[in-house]
Order: structure tokens, then C-alpha cells, then sequence
């Protein structure tokens, strides 16, 4: 089997996977290789085997390394995407492969009953999904997917047709999601936020009663270690919110998990942003949805941001308020250049602090605080380190005028997805794979982060140094 497609088994003692890498093929070349074998022929999967779908912040992830190797398929895999929308506005976190067995991913498309059990919302007769959502990252991805090759970009008419599908589903999070009646979206399931079973959930999903064991079979364990997946306490407790939803036709603000989390919100203002530029690209005007991050940014820190952790935290609407979990969730809206000064030196100082020492103990950011109570260096979003959120963070501190650290954070992600076969997330202390390899965004957004490394030291286009939203090239293949 082609290690592209395999999962990582880990070895008895643990190996240092920060050391050089052998050589061979360059890393962006290799990384490449991965996302050519997991394109579907109009979508990336995340990995072959354990995710064999599309899964909608993964696409975003993957149209942003495409952009570098492909803008025409990263155009196309926000647009098959998008085609799944559903009437109310929601983008489903997951896009079925009808020609993928049942049995190869649960809960598959005959759990979720889209629809029929989402034919209120609107769910699309011709595909099926999902009925929950992901973080938005959707505009920014289609923003940056654009500047890498406008031309081209133009005479597809990309943006005028992704447009109105993404404004819909930001009009679906802000109408539809603010639960809290504050101005922020929320999750009404921990899949919503993509951090699954980070501790930051623990206390919200300890009111829930779990979905029987024998109600469901975990497709997940035929491919990944059970130590580094969720356990099947948290999937009882997941299949049960699931099904609830399901079960009201899909309709929000009913369920008994409802949290607000500043990830989430963080990149719908990010993406709010982006939105702007594409309407002015397109020649409307921005300054309402301009406007609008700025309030949205307001109301993250007034609801969310907690100045004796020195972090933001997540708010559960269904219990006590914040919750004082440290995940590194907390720490994403430091990607906001619109973020107050205080706040954003204060969360540099977190992310360098004991919790996650990065740059000290660790060199990619951990899921999960270092010191807390449930920290596991080896279970999903409990501690280990994740491509995606280092990558967000990378931004973050160039943002914020941290230069070296950003520096040193790129390095550490290009060496650590080099080493480690592009792993889809590893030890926050040892840099050994955990999950599978091959994984897609983490091979997608090395190739962002080569990209920049090669701008930044002159071998290639000189960063447009106006902001973090538009950090990209203009060239590229249009196959």
C-alpha cells in the first residue's frame, strides 16, 4: 500500500521526528503527490482511509495549498463544496461519495438522512450530507485561491459564482447561530468546531446521555490507533447530539449543547474580511461587511476574552458561562489584524507560557494546555499538535509583528511535515505521527507555507505586505 494512504503505527519508544529528514524528492513535490492522490477528480479527500469524503474546512485548507500547484482544482474544490449548500445557508461539514461504501465512515449518509430529515432547511435532493457545519473558513480560503491567479480566476467567473453562496452562509451563522443573543455564533456540536473531543468540551458534553454502544460501529477504529481517537464515551455522546438534531428537521437554538467558541468566530471574522474584498473585487462596496468584523471582533473580546488566562475561552450557553479549559482555540483570533494591542501581546505571551511553551517544550502550537488536568500527547485534540492551527498562528504572529517567532513556527511546520510524512497531527513534545499520513491539509498548507518561505528570502515574489489577507502569488498552473 502506498504510505500516502497508511496510518501511522506508533513505535515503542517515541522518535525525536524534529531531526533532519532523509533526503529525496522536494518537500513541496512530495507534498503535492499527496493531494494528486487524494483528488477525487472534483474534490480532495482528507486521507484515503479514515476520511473518504469531503469534509468542508479540510477544503478550504486544501484550496489554499492548491492555489500554489493548481488555482483551477483549487477553485473547483470550493465550488463542488459549495454546490452542496443547503436552502437555509449552511455549508454541511460533510459532502458523501456516493461511490464509497456505508460501512467505510460513520455516521454515513443513511445516519444523517439529509434529505428527508433536512427537507426544511433545504438539504439538496441530489447529494447527500451532513447537517451540521465547520468553521468558516470558506471566504478566505476563495479570496487567496483568487489572488494566486486572477486571471484566470476572472474568466471563470470564480468569484461572481462563489459569491452569493458565501454570503448566504455567513447569513445563516450570524441570523441563525447567534444563540447567546451577544452578536457570536455558536456549535451546537463539537464536530461544528473541529476540535472534537477537546477537554474545552468535557463539562458541556457531561450533561449529555450517550447514544447506546451497540446503537453504532465505530468505522474510525478500523484505521486508527484507539489511543489517539476520541473515546467511546465522547462517540455516544456525539452520536446522541447528532441524532437530536437530525431528529428536529435540523432546526437551531433547541439542543442542549450550545457554546460559543472563539476559533469559530474568530475565522467568520477573518472571512468576513475576505468577503469584503471579494465584493469589492467585484464592484460592490465592502465597508458594511468591513464594519461588521469590526463589531464581530468587538463581541469576541467582550464575551469570550478572559484576561487572567491570558487567552480567550470558550462560553457555554447552557451552563456557567466561560469555561476555564485553556485549547487552542483560544489563541486562533490572534490571526485577526483587527484585534486590540493589549490582547494580542498577551496572547504571544500565553503561546510562549508554560500552557504551550511554544518555541521552548514544544515547537508546533498543542491542542491542548500542557498543564491541564486532561492533557493526553497522543488523543486528537487533548494535546497533540495540529498542522492547521499552527499554520493559523503562523499568520497570527506575522500579523502582530512577531516576526522571528513566525519564522521559527514555518520552519518548525515544514521540518515536522517533512519528517513525519505529512501526518495529519503528532506529539506536541516528540514531533512523532499520530493519526494517518498522507493527510491533506497538512500537505496543502506546507505547500503555503514553502511558498512563503521562498518569497521571504527572495527566491521568489516579495510578500504585497498589505495585511494577512493577502499573502499570496499571482502565478501558478491553470491545469
Amino acid at each position: 500500500m502506498d504510505r500516502t494512504a497508511q496510518l501511522t503505527a506508533r513505535p515503542p519508544q517515541p522518535e525525536n521526528a524534529y531531526d533532519p529528514p532523509p533526503s529525496g524528492p522536494a518537500l513541496h513535490v512530495r507534498a503535492a503527490r499527496v493531494l494528486d492522490a487524494n483528488w477525487t477528480g472534483g474534490s480532495t479527500v482528507p486521507s484515503r482511509n479514515l476520511y473518504p469524503h469531503q469534509w468542508s474546512w479540510d477544503s478550504a485548507f486544501i484550496a489554499i495549498g492548491l492555489r500554489h500547484v493548481s488555482p483551477l482544482r483549487a477553485q473547483t474544490e470550493l465550488e463542488t463544496l459549495l454546490a452542496a449548500q443547503w436552502a437555509d445557508g449552511r455549508v454541511p461539514h460533510i459532502v458523501f461519495n456516493p461511490s464509497v461504501p456505508l460501512d467505510a465512515y460513520f455516521p454515513s449518509p443513511d445516519f444523517w438522512r439529509s434529505a428527508t430529515a433536512g427537507h426544511r432547511a433545504g438539504a439538496p435532493r441530489t447529494v447527500q450530507t451532513s447537517g451540521i457545519v465547520q468553521p468558516p473558513v470558506h471566504a478566505l480560503a476563495a479570496w487567496l485561491v483568487h489572488r494566486a491567479d486572477p486571471v484566470l480566476s476572472r474568466a471563470r467567473g470564480f468569484l461572481a459564482r462563489v459569491h452569493p453562496r458565501l454570503a448566504a452562509w455567513h447569513r445563516y451563522l450570524l441570523h441563525r447561530r447567534d444563540l447567546g443573543g451577544g452578536g457570536l455564533v455558536s456549535v451546537v456540536h463539537p464536530w461544528e468546531q473541529g476540535m472534537d473531543n477537546s477537554p474545552c468540551w468535557d463539562a458541556p458534553l457531561a450533561r449529555i446521555t450517550p447514544a447506546p454502544a451497540r446503537s453504532f460501529r465505530r468505522a474510525d477504529l478500523d484505521h486508527g490507533a484507539p489511543q489517539d481517537r476520541p473515546t467511546d464515551l465522547d462517540y455516544g455522546r456525539y452520536v446522541r447530539l447528532a441524532a437530536d438534531y437530525r431528529d428536529r428537521g435540523y432546526a437551531d437554538g433547541g439542543g442542549e449543547f450550545a457554546v460559543e467558541d472563539p476559533a469559530f468566530n474568530a475565522l467568520l471574522i477573518a472571512s468576513e474580511h475576505a468577503l469584503a474584498r471579494i465584493a469589492e473585487e467585484l464592484g460592490a462596496a465592502g465597508t458594511a461587511r468591513h464594519a461588521r468584523a469590526e463589531r464581530l471582533t468587538a463581541a469576541l473580546v467582550e464575551r469570550l476574552w478572559e484576561p487572567a488566562a491570558g487567552m480567550f475561552l470558550c462560553r457555554d450557553l447552557r451552563g456557567e458561562g466561560l469555561i476555564g479549559e485553556r485549547g487552542v482555540s483560544g489563541l486562533v483570533p490572534l490571526l485577526l489584524p483587527g484585534l486590540p494591542r493589549d490582547i494580542a501581546a498577551a496572547l504571544v505571551r500565553t503561546v510562549r507560557g508554560p500552557h504551550f511553551s511554544l518555541g521552548d517544550r514544544t515547537r508546533l502550537v498543542p491542542s491542548y494546555d500542557l498543564l491541564g488536568e486532561a492533557f493526553d500527547p497522543h488523543r486528537y485534540w487533548r494535546g497533540p499538535a495540529w498542522f492547521n492551527t499552527s499554520w493559523l498562528l503562523e499568520r497570527g504572529l506575522r500579523t502582530h509583528g512577531e516576526r522571528e517567532r513566525a519564522d521559527a513556527l514555518r520552519e518548525a511546520v515544514l521540518r515536522l511535515a517533512d519528517a513525519t510524512g505529512f501526518a495529519e497531527y503528532v506529539d506536541p513534545y516528540t514531533g512523532e505521527a499520530c493519526g494517518a499520513t498522507g493527510f491533506s491539509w497538512t500537505a496543502a498548507l506546507t505547500l503555503d507555507l514553502h511558498k512563503e518561505l521562498l518569497k521571504h528570502t527572495g527566491q521568489g515574489v516579495s510578500p504585497t505586505g498589505t495585511g494577512t489577507f493577502d499573502r499570496s502569488d499571482k502565478g501558478g498552473d491553470r491545469r
